[in-house]
């Protein structure tokens, strides 16, 4: 493939999915006509709720320039492990994982490519932008993790991780944790050089927030900061799994 009349890498995206039913079919619409995607590839952990009957009508390999090719793979449930499994099937030489309730810009590639030819850049992620939906009594809790998304310089997982596949696999992939599986990669990603944030934002569904008390907000997002204090992803697991 081509752009600005150079040969570049192509961008596969992943995308882990558990129970999406009234997601995964506009997101794969929006991806389909985002420009520069090569191809998807959605890998299912196991949803009951009919998220694969969406799914298997968008599966077909690269027909068109225009159109990316769409894969649909099955595995254990787990983020971290279809997230492994995913960039193992993708054939793109550049890896993006994303949420399914995270939307990207329609440039993407943009900032993808620019992103990556800086030498000095070993992956990069966007700033995140979060719906809030629910009206202004949520707002300032919503936003906590957008505000976070421009300071940090360890992006978190909805902040639509990207990088070259080569490197990926050289770190091996993503450890098999229940949570903050994001942050222990983009750590060791840290070492090895710059996590360029660029200054565009992908659009984040507050929905698991909003469908919950506000102490539960508060409560999530002290997680990366327990984290990074030394607990435990399986510790942190078991308070996640209490307060849910």
């Amino acid at each position: 493939m081509k752009r600005r009349g150079l040969v570049v890498p192509t961008l596969s995206v992943v995308l882990p999915v558990l129970n999406e039913v009234t997601r995964i079919g506009p997101q794969l619409e929006r991806l389909k006509a985002t420009p520069g995607i090569d191809e998807l590839v959605v890998v299912d952990g196991g949803s009951d709720d009919g998220t694969l009957v969406v799914v298997e009508p968008y599966v077909q390999p690269r027909l068109m320039a225009a159109q990316p090719s769409v894969l649909l793979l099955r595995c254990e449930a787990g983020r971290a492990r279809q997230m492994n499994a995913g960039a193992a099937a993708a054939s793109g030489t550049v890896l993006l994982f994303l949420h399914a309730d995270v939307e990207l810009p329609h440039d993407t590639i943009r900032w993808v490519d620019e992103a990556l030819a800086e030498p000095n850049v070993v992956a990069g992620a966007f700033r995140t932008w979060t719906l809030d939906d629910d009206g202004k009594r949520r707002r300032p809790w919503l936003h906590l993790a957008d505000l976070r998304s421009r300071t940090t310089s360890q992006p978190y997982g909805d902040q639509a991780i990207f990088l070259p596949r080569s490197r990926f696999e050289s770190l091996g992939g993503f450890a098999d944790l229940e949570l903050m599986e994001d942050l222990e990669f983009t750590r060791r990603l840290s070492k090895l050089g710059e996590l360029r944030v660029v200054p565009a934002c992908v659009t984040v569904s507050g929905r698991r927030f909003i469908a919950r008390p506000v102490w539960y907000t508060l409560c999530v997002n002290t997680f990366p900061l327990l984290y990074n204090l030394g607990v435990s992803p399986r510790v942190l697991g078991r308070i996640y799994r209490a307060v849910r």
